[in-house]
């Protein structure tokens, strides 16, 4: 019996020291029409470990036979590759990814001139539509100079100025896009990838979300609706944000 045991654990032993040896560093590049290959995310499916392409699309990362690698980035269509042993030959792993707006050829836009809100009466033509905040704003520094019979001037953007208003109403405009991009982030995640993917304390969900929409990398990825990148970033925040909370404790 204990003979068997000891079989038992050095053929354990024997196959995850296998495993763990025919994993290497790929070394590779992306090719493609666009020179500017920087910020493209690769991630290895199996082992979840990931890298981000430079400027010339070059990147490494720990990867085996049989691995399957996703290429993801906003100027590019996703690709999906799965490893042999040819992917290991040669000095680089080279990749071929195609930017998106090759794409814009095939895409038919239909415009219907005639219906659209101005059309229908809601918004005076040529206005330009204004979120509640931007219309505060808008309202304290637009000033519409006028003289004689026919004009008139407004005189409440100097007067806001002066008392600070047009300052506190900036601040309400960014409180405003922050907030926009929280409802962003619950709206793509739920409680569950926070607390039990993320392995935040639901108590700090909140306050990660205000840490990551202050990140402006993190709402650049966020606006481009690139749930892959976005799911990727928000996990490298989320470990600096743990990092922030043992360190406070």
């Amino acid at each position: 019996m204990i003979r068997a045991v000891s079989i038992f654990f050095l053929l354990a032993t024997t196959t995850v020291w296998a495993q763990e040896k025919n994993v290497s560093k790929l070394n590779g590049k992306i090719m493609s029409t666009v020179s500017n290959l920087e910020g493209i995310y690769i991630i290895n499916l199996k082992t979840e470990k990931a890298a981000i392409s430079d400027r010339d699309g070059y990147f490494s990362l720990p990867a085996a036979v049989g691995d399957t690698l996703l290429l993801s980035a906003v100027q590019f269509k996703g690709l999906r590759i799965c490893l042999t042993p040819k992917s290991f030959e040669g000095d680089l792993f080279y990749v071929k990814m195609t930017p998106i707006m090759n794409q814009l050829n095939e895409v038919i836009i239909k415009r219907y001139a005639t219906i659209n809100a101005e059309a229908l009466g809601i918004i005076p033509k040529g206005q330009k539509s204004y979120t509640p905040a931007e219309r505060k704003l808008k309202a304290a520094t637009g000033m519409d100079a006028k003289y004689g019979l026919s004009t008139s001037f407004s005189i409440d953007p100097l007067l806001n100025l002066l008392s600070g208003r047009t300052a506190m109403l900036k601040k309400e405009l960014a409180v405003e896009k922050k907030e926009q991009h929280m409802q962003q982030i619950e709206n793509l995640f739920d409680m569950d990838f926070f607390t039990k993917k993320l392995k935040i304390p639901s108590e700090y969900v909140k306050g990660f979300e205000y840490y990551a929409v202050e990140n402006e990398k993190f709402i650049v990825i966020l606006e481009s609706n690139n749930k892959t990148s976005t799911e990727f970033l928000i996990g490298e925040l989320a470990t600096k944000y743990k990092d922030l909370l043992a360190s406070e404790k």
